[in-house]
Formats: structure tokens, C-alpha cells, sequence
């Protein structure tokens, strides 16, 4: 079992910075792949970010602008976000894949408004 904690939502102007972090306990040692997940009100949840052993991957919506990053030894990933719009309002999710098996954790909302 993997048990995930977000921090780091909140309330951002557009154009400006926040930085999420999902920290990760329990059976990390599996722990191939990590990545950033996001779903506004009355839409789909959509992939923004993922980072791998050998890759990185963004959404085209956020290229530029956000950075994934992990940090193996504390089993952690974070999404720094960039010159925020207000269509990337949404409750964020980190998503992790380890020992074959999916995981959630519980989402941090963020507002981007002025």
C-alpha cells in the first residue's frame, strides 16, 4: 500500500506562481511513476503532468509554464506552476503507480482569480 498526501493549494493570481508537493509512505521502494492530475468543476479529470525513470510528459495546456520534478529519496513530486490562468482552476491530484497498482491521493483545490 502507498499512501499519498498533497499540500501546497490554494488561491493564486493569474500570472502568478504555486507550488504543489505530494509526499509519498508505505511501499515506495516500487514507485515507477508519479504524476499530476487535475479536474475542473463539471469536466473531465485530466493528465497535466508525469515523470518516469527516462521521461517527462506535459499537457499541451500547461508546456512552459509548469514543472514536474521528483525527488526519489523522499519519495515526493512537485508541480511548480507558472504564470497561472484562471482556467487552471481545478482540485489537483497526485497519481502514483507502484508495484503494478494505482494510487490516489486526495486532491488540493486551486483558484486562480484576481
Amino acid at each position: 500500500q502507498v499512501q499519498l498526501v498533497e499540500s501546497g493549494g490554494g488561491l493564486v493570481q493569474p500570472g502568478g506562481s504555486l507550488r504543489l508537493s505530494c509526499a509519498a509512505s508505505g511501499d515506495t521502494f516500487n514507485i515507477n511513476y508519479m504524476a499530476w492530475y487535475r479536474q475542473a468543476p463539471g469536466k473531465q479529470r485530466e493528465l497535466v503532468a508525469s515523470i518516469g525513470d527516462a521521461y517527462l510528459n506535459y499537457a499541451d495546456s500547461v508546456k512552459g509554464r509548469f514543472t514536474i520534478s521528483r525527488d526519489g529519496a523522499k519519495n515526493t513530486t512537485n508541480l511548480q506552476m507558472n504564470s497561472r490562468r484562471p482556467e487552471d482552476t481545478a482540485v489537483y491530484f497526485c497519481n502514483v503507480w507502484a508495484g503494478g497498482r494505482n494510487y490516489w491521493g486526495q486532491g488540493t483545490q486551486v483558484t486562480v482569480s484576481s
